[in-house]
């Protein structure tokens, strides 16, 4: 199996179907071999339901699910699929596709060129009603540079993708199960001096679902967060 894409799922009935078509469009036009794992983390909409309709509509993939019985978080989710992944390529993408499908082949094959993680960075389709996660988006990578000493562009984007050789031994160091895990893998990345290849990636932010994010109150906890893991990262090099 060349890839195995994870897809966490949290109340995703109104994108669900339609994106998971253009994820299989996308990946049939490649030559990979490829399963998709759904980790639905306790929806209280109709997901779990229609994640079972869809694996039956496509008896001919290679479709797994697991759904939780109780809410543990994005990191906590996905971290669920990556081990339970056969592929040689573990990654997920956003089930929004707010970065669309179409840029997972390019990181799938940057990792078949040598790369140990490839990931999205978003470039931004201007528009004034995304401003506000535009501008959170550069801030937060502007602080996460300068108090972890990180040199990425875009540790939260929602399309990664990591050699499974690389990225197993990594997932029992991250602690946090929510949405700072994005920065912790890529941290650990980072300080392992995995090569990384990043992927500019057009972001357009779509309206006609729900976000689960936060403005003020999910950047104060970022905020917070990166304190704390700047403290970890401190205690680390003290110690080697």
């Amino acid at each position: 199996m060349d890839l195995s894409l994870i897809i966490a799922c949290y109340n995703e009935e109104t994108v669900l179907e339609h994106s998971l078509k253009e994820i299989i469009m996308t990946l049939d036009s490649t030559t990979f071999t490829y399963e998709i794992i759904f980790v639905d983390d306790y929806s209280t909409d109709n997901t779990p339901k229609l994640i079972n309709f869809l694996c039956e509509k496509y008896k001919d993939k290679h479709f797994r699910f697991v759904l939780h019985n109780k809410n543990i978080g994005r990191g906590g989710t996905v971290t669920e699929g990556f081990r339970m992944a056969k592929g040689d390529i573990i990654g997920y993408i956003d089930i929004d596709l707010e970065v669309h499908a179409r840029y997972i082949p390019s990181c799938v094959l940057a990792i078949k060129d040598g790369a140990d993680v490839a990931i999205g960075f978003r470039v931004y389709k201007f528009d004034f009603r995304s401003i506000d996660r535009y501008i959170m988006s550069k801030g937060y990578n502007w602080l996460m540079r300068k108090m972890l000493g990180i040199n990425l562009k875009d540790t939260e984007t929602g399309v990664k993708f990591f050699s499974r050789e690389r990225i197993l031994p990594i997932l029992d160091k991250i602690k946090d199960q929510g949405w700072f895990w994005d920065t912790e893998i890529m941290v650990q990345s980072y300080l392992r001096k995995y090569t990384i290849a990043e992927i500019p990636c057009l972001f357009v932010r779509r309206f006609d679902n729900v976000s689960t994010v936060k403005g003020i109150s999910d950047s104060i906890i970022y905020f917070k967060n990166l304190l704390r893991y700047r403290k970890v990262l401190e205690n680390i090099n003290r110690n080697t």
